[in-house]
């Protein structure tokens, strides 16, 4: 049976400590849908790698001081094969632990099929760790061992700590690849469009700038948007993504600024 509850307001209340908005949070009468945020953190953080590490290819290319048409070359090359990286590594791991995940659902339905009386004692173990009595526990014990999939989720979660969601492994990759791709081709952005449209110019250090702002801007949305999965202040949060993105392509200007004079 879905949740009938509003899980943001629910969140929002706690953050407010609103005891009105907390009850209305759990009196709505619709099923509460999970499925939205349950990619926010392949989108954030795959558009974050993305786009810190296309800047950086940028900025040391233009502290190299090389032509445009390298950045862009260069850059393009470097996105396209870090967001298939990105992509396949998200689904390759999200992949080896939904199956790490099912074999031990495996072991536990056979454990309570073949040993119940272990089992309910390492439920009543369990519960009696996080503080409640044993008597309690053992009540606990005796419900769950009239419902066999409540009882294996509740090992699964409670003993394994596996979180009690269904991922799928390509999609988690098919979002990381293309949140790295949407946000990654930002920096990219002025140089495409000095490309597309020869009047606006090709000056190397007009391109650069722009790139700095559309970079700096998508930074501080991302980091911002990174607060529903860590629920801090909103600013704190899009100057932190801004700063570590500045000193990244800081150091990566830098270093192409001493390598710049160096000749194979």
């Amino acid at each position: 049976m879905p949740i009938t509850r509003n899980l943001e307001k629910a969140r929002e209340a706690w953050q407010r400590k609103d005891e009105e908005m907390s009850i209305k949070a759990h009196q709505v009468k619709e099923p509460h849908e999970t499925k939205k945020g349950q990619y926010i953190k392949s989108i954030v953080y795959g558009g974050l790698d993305g786009i810190i590490t296309t800047f950086a290819i940028v900025a040391g290319i233009t502290g190299a001081k090389m032509n445009p048409s390298t950045v862009l070359i260069l850059g393009i090359a470097n996105l396209l094969a870090d967001a298939i990286s990105m992509g396949v590594g998200d689904y390759l791991s999200t992949k080896s632990e939904i199956e790490y995940q099912k074999k031990e659902r495996s072991r536990e339905k056979w454990e309570v099929e073949n040993y119940p009386e272990g089992e309910k004692l390492e439920i009543v173990q369990l519960f009696h760790d996080k503080g409640m009595s044993k008597e309690d526990a053992r009540k606990i014990a005796a419900i769950l061992e009239n419902n066999k999939k409540a009882w294996i989720d509740t090992m699964m979660i409670q003993e394994l700590g596996f979180p009690d969601d269904k991922e799928s492994a390509l999609k988690n990759g098919g979002i990381t690849f293309l949140s790295f791709i949407i946000f990654g081709i930002i920096p990219l952005f002025s140089y495409i469009l000095a490309l597309l449209v020869p009047t606006i110019g090709r000056e190397s250090t007009t391109l650069f700038v722009l790139a700095i702002f559309l970079t700096a801007v998508t930074l501080f949305i991302l980091g911002a948007l990174k607060t529903r999965i860590t629920k801090r202040n909103i600013f704190l949060s899009g100057l932190e993504s801004l700063v570590v993105g500045g000193l990244a392509a800081g150091a990566a200007y830098i270093l192409g600024d001493l390598l710049s004079g160096i000749t194979l």
